[in-house]
């Protein structure tokens, strides 16, 4: 009798339960799209310090390096032309020069000395350009046509006693004006007696006087 109670409690217990329905979601959680952060997260392996900003690269212009200024000597091959350049630009200015050399003759002073010989020497102290002067002394002519060069040449001759006039005539002035030239003599010990520069055009003098005591 107790065995048959058991079985039928177990089947009431059956009868009894009670099912309760499933209620649907307004909308399915499958619909949800996943939250994504506005901004982009970037990963960093460094814990606890602050990343510093990187610095954008800037592109200068690199200047090459050299123990000479530019803007003060440039190449150093230009320094020796660009002082003589700044001498000839001197002379023209005080002498009132443009393009064009002196238009009168120029007097370059008495020279006075013991020597019985000088040595008398030009250069065209400007570009080798094509200038042409003829050279006397005390009237004779010495060198009828002689080209000057950058290098100095000349002649020897021997003084009178007194004054001995040196004339150097401008024939031409080259493809680039004017007819420019620097002359030194020197007396028998290689002592410099006089020397000087000219800008003249065609045509026009330059004189210098060395007395002989």
């Amino acid at each position: 009798m107790f065995l048959t109670l058991s079985v039928q409690a177990q089947i009431d217990s059956k009868k009894k339960s009670i099912s309760i329905p499933a209620v649907e979601s307004k909308k399915d959680s499958a619909d949800i799209s996943p939250l994504t952060p506005s901004k982009s997260i970037k990963s960093d392996n460094t814990i606890g310090l602050n990343r510093p900003s990187v610095t954008p690269s800037l592109d200068l212009p690199q200047k090459e390096f050299s123990m000479f200024p530019k803007e003060k000597f440039g190449n150093p091959g230009e320094l020796y032309t660009n002082q003589l350049k700044k001498q000839e630009n001197t002379i023209k200015q005080e002498q009132g020069l443009g393009t064009k050399g002196s238009k009168i003759d120029l007097f370059f002073g008495n020279h006075r000395t013991k020597s019985k010989n000088i040595q008398v020497t030009y250069r065209d102290y400007g570009l080798e350009d094509g200038d042409y002067v003829r050279v006397s002394v005390n009237n004779e002519i010495i060198e009828y046509r002689v080209g000057l060069s950058n290098a100095f040449k000349g002649f020897k001759i021997e003084l009178k006693m007194g004054v001995n006039k040196i004339e150097f005539l401008a024939l031409n002035e080259g493809y680039a004006l004017p007819n420019t030239a620097h002359f030194r003599i020197v007396g028998e010990q290689k002592e410099l007696i006089a020397t000087d520069l000219w800008a003249l055009s065609t045509n026009v003098k330059g004189v210098i006087n060395i007395i002989r005591e």
